[in-house]
């Protein structure tokens, strides 16, 4: 016979009405949360889910939205985030919109009918108008990577712009002047930001900054060829280049390795995250990397705290904007010698 709530209450020695708030996601003393879910386990009690919601308006279900699931930023935020939710009773359901705005918004209409009880998104739509009908709902939103202008979201973001500005700089520390830069779009909020600090470094000592230099792309492999190979084309006394997210430096990589361009004494070169990569190629790469372990922790601690008190801050946006650093390999050439 199937265990029920007071099988559970009496092999715990709680109260039915403790046990009954637990399962109907109210507050529960953590030394008791422990006691009712070891004997969840020892008396192979069965949670009907679907009921619990039906009572409670609450599903225990997170909807995330992604621009590319075999993306690597992406794939490894994905897998913390759900660590952590899970670690909290709440299964994530996942939508990959293939960097389409169309399927974006037909992702976000689908886990509103399945009334999850928030959504994580990192958003291809810049005006952020796929997104009005999930926050009028009232359940929380929170936006990573990029910024929207409306409506007002929860977002975690990196200083792209400082990111951008430390990769120049240690270019120039070292006697670079002719910089390039392979760039994304120029709607992706990350893209202007990186675009910005690469600006910003160069002005900042005295260096002009040159249209041939930037090469424009879509944060793809096939892209990042074609940037490198436009850059040395245009530009034969570059002598250094940064590639701004992971699939451009891959692709920068590729178009090196096609003109048999010698890394770093012809030309030096930061790329963005995967460290695995960095490691693997010969010299190894340096790169900026982004925290994406924590991005994904804020992402999912922000969501908890709003389902469990949603006026925390007031009412107001909430934005977290974390740090990346650079790790050095030998893809720096010093020209200061």
């Amino acid at each position: 016979m199937a265990a029920t709530m007071k099988d559970i209450a009496r092999h715990t020695g709680l109260g039915l009405a403790t046990v009954s708030s637990y399962f109907n996601g109210g507050n529960v003393r953590e030394k008791n949360r422990q006691k009712i879910e070891e004997a969840i386990s020892e008396l192979h009690y069965e949670v009907n889910e679907v009921a619990r919601g039906l009572k409670t308006n609450a599903t225990k279900i997170i909807g995330v939205v992604i621009p590319e699931l075999n993306n690597t930023f992406c794939a490894e935020i994905l897998t913390e985030m759900e660590d952590v939710l899970r670690s909290h009773g709440y299964a994530v359901i996942v939508c990959d919109c293939r960097t389409d705005g169309r399927l974006e918004r037909e992702a976000v209409e689908f886990l509103l009918r399945k009334r999850v009880d928030g959504l994580i998104n990192m958003p291809v739509d810049v005006s952020g108008s796929h997104l009005e009908a999930f926050r009028e709902t009232g359940r929380p939103v929170v936006i990573l990577d990029r910024k929207l202008p409306a409506p007002a979201c929860d977002s975690v973001l990196v200083d792209n712009e400082r990111a951008a500005r430390d990769a120049v700089e240690l270019f120039i520390r070292n006697g670079h002047r002719k910089i390039g830069i392979m760039a994304g779009p120029e709607k992706i909020y990350t893209a202007q930001e990186r675009l910005g600090g690469y600006q910003k470094a160069l002005e900042e000592n005295g260096i002009p900054v040159q249209t041939s230099l930037i090469a424009r792309g879509d944060y793809t492999i096939q892209s990042g060829v074609r940037e490198l190979k436009e850059l040395v084309e245009k530009n034969p006394d570059m002598t250094a280049v940064f590639a701004t997210n992971y699939e451009t430096t891959m692709g920068a990589v590729i178009g090196i390795n096609e003109l048999g361009i010698r890394v770093p004494e012809q030309l030096s070169v930061i790329g963005f995250d995967n460290l695995q990569f960095a490691c693997a190629c010969s010299p190894r790469l340096t790169i900026v990397s982004q925290p994406t372990a924590e991005i994904a922790r804020e992402a999912a601690r922000i969501m908890l705290g709003r389902l469990e008190n949603p006026e925390a801050s007031g009412g107001l946006p909430l934005l977290k904007k974390l740090r990346t650093e650079i790790i050095p390999g030998k893809s720096v050439y010093c020209r200061n010698k």
